[in-house]
């Protein structure tokens, strides 16, 4: 059989027509600013930077990001593979139901969904928090942060309306800004030999600096930073030559992702030195302000306007990443609804061929996770993001184990590539890397959190909860239908 055949209709020659995303739409690099905004790379260094220093292996942690990173590549080299001969804007679900049978694919379906809304969700939280801040400190308009949540949630559908070009544009000036500022501070303290106590090169990356204190906690958040990725395939229907392009930018986000994030955090460290870094971040945490650990050393490289600019930044970024988990939720529902797993109507395209119905559903799902925690009146970084960014980060975590597993299952099945290195070797390694992240974030998942032990247990069964109602519901559905 012809590897160019096995496409997702080919492959399921009773699926439905019912529309087709907008092909030729994205090259490279449109694909890579969709991975890049989801990893909303101002907020991974400025979140977990310092929690991982503080709480984790200190100036180790540039060594953990590497460690995730390889990890992450392991899995690409499957994932690609897969990606070659099923091209659909499912990705996951659609992969997973390849090698593991429809009806987990179908439940998977479902975790992945759960993942991408409560991202979103919690990226809601805390840039209605921020935008609520800076405005109250420019303008003295001191509003609630959900109207500003509310606001950019319409912002955003409107974005998506208007097409996956016009979201790829978007991104790209916000993507380049907050990368821009970050990657000059590290080159040029990188360039000047780093601060007090020099570059500290073994301090930062030496195994017994990578494995001191708790490594466990810095490779989780690594990890965390990582998530979205996988958007390289969800865009696969809309990419230019999608078996050529969507390797080379999943290969390329993986790779710049990961130097960026360990390059950044190690020149942070230097800029303390390795032997202050750890009790500054503590002190900041303890402040209330993390981030200061990461604007203090620009603003003192730069000049104080970084202080007025950095904040800016921090909500563009999470802008940018709103807005690629938007892109991604309403693929999930509009592929979903093309093969009848939802209703029909999910399908429907508007004149710039982006998933309208999907699109106004996804809205829905993300005033529906936040308003609750607008009407109970909690604090929405201490709460809605930090609850909901834990429990995405798991169940990501499981979908990568399951499509990892799936893809040795399916090649060795399907033998459309003989390739052991890619379709069995590096997948069963990237297995094993995800099932040690896995145990990882679970064993700190409190601390993940930054919640109670109850709260940490009930968000941790809402990932299996979720699995095993879409298993189950994949099993109703189709028993009616073999009805």
């Amino acid at each position: 059989m012809d590897s160019q055949t096995v496409s997702r209709h080919a492959t399921e020659p009773d699926a439905p027509t019912a529309g087709t995303l907008k092909p030729n739409a994205l090259g490279v690099l449109g694909i890579l600013f969709f991975v890049l905004s989801a990893q909303a790379p101002l907020t991974g260094i400025a979140g977990a930077a310092p929690i991982a220093v503080a709480l984790g292996n200190g100036p180790g942690v540039p060594a953990a990001y590497l460690v995730a990173g390889l990890v992450i590549l392991l899995f690409s080299v499957g994932f690609v593979a897969m990606g070659r001969h099923v091209v659909d804007a499912g990705a996951f679900y659609t992969y997973i139901g390849k090698g593991l049978g429809r009806t987990t694919g179908t439940g998977s379906a479902g975790l992945a969904l759960f993942a991408y809304c409560t991202i979103q969700a919690a990226m809601y939280g805390l840039y209605g928090a921020i935008v609520s801040g800076l405005v109250a400190t420019h303008t003295g308009l001191d509003l609630p942060w959900w109207v500003w949540t509310l606001a950019t949630m319409a912002v955003v559908q409107a974005l998506g309306a208007a097409g996956v070009e016009m979201g790829a544009k978007v991104l790209a000036v916000f993507v380049l800004a907050e990368f821009s500022i970050l990657s000059v501070f590290a080159l040029v303290t990188l360039f000047k030999g780093g601060g007090p106590e020099g570059l500290g090169l073994a301090d930062s990356f030496s195994p017994s600096a990578a494995l001191d204190g708790a490594p466990g906690v810095a490779v989780m958040f690594a990890v965390a930073s990582m998530f979205g990725f996988e958007a390289t395939a969800i865009y696969g229907e809309e990419a230019r030559e999608p078996r050529k392009t969507v390797p080379r930018a999943t290969y390329l986000a993986v790779v710049v992702v990961t130097g960026f994030f360990a390059l950044v955090s190690w020149m942070l460290i230097s800029s303390y030195g390795a032997s202050k870094a750890t009790a500054a971040a503590g002190k900041a945490l303890e402040g209330g302000d993390g981030a200061g650990f990461v604007f203090a050393p620009i603003a003192a490289d730069f000049g104080g306007w970084v202080g007025d600019v950095l904040p800016v930044l921090l909500a563009t970024s999470l802008f940018a990443g709103i807005l690629t988990f938007h892109n991604s939720a309403n693929r999930y529902l509009f592929s979903l609804g093309r093969d009848r797993l939802l209703p029909l109507r999910l399908c429907r395209l508007n004149r710039r061929h982006a998933p309208w119905t999907a699109g106004c559903v996804q809205t829905v799902l993300a005033v529906l996770l936040v308003v609750p925690f607008a009407l109970a009146g909690k604090d929405p970084v201490l709460t809605l993001f930090s609850w909901f960014s834990g429990v995405a980060v798991l169940a990501m975590m499981l979908l990568y184990l399951l499509t990892s597993v799936s893809v040795v299952v399916f090649f060795r099945r399907a033998r459309l590539d003989t390739r052991p290195w890619n379709t069995l070797i590096a997948p069963a390694l990237g297995a094993l890397g995800i099932a040690g992240a896995i145990w990882l974030i679970l064993a700190n998942f409190t601390t993940l959190i930054g919640g109670e032990r109850t709260t940490a247990l009930w968000l941790t069964l809402s990932v299996p909860v979720v699995m095993a109602l879409g298993l189950v519901a994949a099993r109703v559905r189709g028993r009616a239908a073999g009805g």
